[in-house]
């Protein structure tokens, strides 16, 4: 037995522990001890054990129940059962329930190594699938981007296709949708990966010093200007400029860039010598950017120029069947930043989560997730854990009748898919010649 384990004796006779743990220490196993069920859920709580010795007959919480427990909260750790009174009844049960082994008392030092070597070999098959698993979760990933779900599948299978175009890119979606991620992915992925990467929130800069920012300025050009700047127009140079936030830059902001995109030369504040430029503009926001336009908060010309290719992510809400895969994700994340073991959540916990409407999207779930592991006394998340999380709240009733807001419905959700029939109709669970009906007989109509 060369490899070396955590093992958990859990049984009411001290001389059994003793004993088992004296053999187990021989061979360099780290190996804890348990008199009873209760003791030893304590313990599992605090410290993960990859393999349990556990007697049947105990007084209170018995074996079979300890194991059945022990296989809800974890089902990857391997238990025995160690009994005096055998019997094919509760044999069949354990091995039913999960059970890696079922020995009888007293053991013989022949017994006992060849159940270790039983184990330890099932625990090599298990690091394999561990493996396998991961790999193929690093599939369900595109960059730092994680999902598996449909929509998630239709976007990685765009950012290449995306990429290996210099088209303007504007990509629309709630905050916390993971823009800013998908911008840098359709860099990485571009010709212009081994070049500047440039990140700018519009939305966080008053237009003089956004203005600064992109176009520079010559020393003198205005108070406090001291000394020559360039901007990050030029600092990307070859590169890809990510606006961040195009929705809320000014209608001025928005002839300056417009004049920028289509001579390809700046100047800056201050100076008449035109400087040409050479960047990808890949642009994101989280408005509806066809109302400003109604609204004349955003001009037409501009938006057709920034509009190229238009990539929308879903909502949390929309692809919920990625919310599990998330949760363990940042579970893991956080647990390796604030180096707690903290390896567990419970289906509860994720229940509570996949009803949960995240308004706040994929950062507000991580944001979830940090603050249960970081305020976790245990390693495992339960839904205790998650109890801030408040429902949404939803509107009062409305006065509407049966047909106004299933008309409504429908025409959010073909809002929603940018008019795209196929997934419109999964998402409404009908088919798209029920869906083309429906359109055609409530005269529904794309805004634009």
């Amino acid at each position: 037995m060369d490899s070396k384990i955590r093992i958990m004796i859990v049984d009411d006779e001290m001389i059994v522990r003793q004993s088992l743990l004296t053999w187990f220490k021989k061979y360099g196993h780290e190996v804890d001890t348990a008199a009873s069920g209760m003791e030893a859920l304590k313990k599992l709580e605090q410290t993960p054990f990859q393999v349990m010795f556990v007697d049947i007959k105990m007084p209170g919480m018995d074996g079979l129940e300890l194991l059945e427990k022990v296989k809800q909260d974890d089902p990857g750790i391997m238990v025995v059962i160690i009994t005096a009174y055998g019997s094919i009844e509760s044999a069949v049960k354990a091995m039913r329930t999960g059970a890696s082994d079922y020995l009888l008392k007293p053991f013989k030092p022949d017994q006992l190594s060849l159940v270790m070597e039983r184990i330890l070999c099932q625990q090599k098959i298990t690091q394999e699938y561990q493996y396998l698993k991961g790999h193929l979760e690093q599939i369900t990933r595109f960059d730092n981007i994680i999902g598996q779900s449909s929509p998630m599948k239709q976007l990685y299978a765009m950012i290449p296709e995306v990429a290996q175009s210099d088209a303007s890119v504007l990509i629309t979606g709630e905050t916390g949708t993971g823009k800013g991620l998908v911008a840098r992915a359709i860099h990485a992925k571009s010709l212009r990966a081994e070049l500047p990467f440039v990140a700018i929130n519009c939305g966080a800069l008053p237009d003089t010093l956004m203005e600064s920012e992109l176009f520079g300025h010559k020393k003198g050009a205005f108070t406090g200007a001291t000394h020559a700047r360039k901007g990050f127009l030029e600092i990307v140079s070859g590169g890809t400029l990510f606006l961040d936030e195009i929705g809320d830059i000014s209608p001025k902001m928005q002839v300056d860039l417009l004049r920028v995109l289509e001579d390809k030369q700046v100047f800056s504040v201050g100076s008449e010598t035109p400087v040409a430029v050479d960047f990808r503009l890949v642009s994101a926001t989280r408005h509806h950017l066809e109302d400003r336009i109604r609204k004349e908060a955003f001009r037409e010309d501009f938006y057709y120029r920034i509009n190229v290719i238009k990539i929308r992510l879903p909502s949390l809400r929309e692809r919920k069947d990625d919310i599990a895969l998330l949760a363990r994700h940042f579970m893991e994340k956080y647990s390796h930043e604030t180096t707690k073991t903290v390896d567990r959540i419970t289906q509860d916990a994720v229940r509570l989560l996949t009803s949960y409407d995240w308004p706040g999207n994929v950062r507000e779930l991580e944001n979830a997730v940090e603050r249960a592991v970081v305020l976790s006394k245990s390693r495992t998340l339960t839904a205790g854990d998650f109890s801030f999380l408040q429902p949404a709240r939803t509107a009062g009733p409305r006065a509407q009748t049966l047909k106004a807001v299933q008309k409504e419905h429908i025409l959010r959700v073909l809002d929603e898919q940018d008019w795209h029939i196929t997934r419109s109709a999964e998402i409404l669970g009908i088919n798209r010649a029920t869906l083309h009906k429906i359109i055609k007989r409530d005269q529904l109509k794309k805004d634009r």
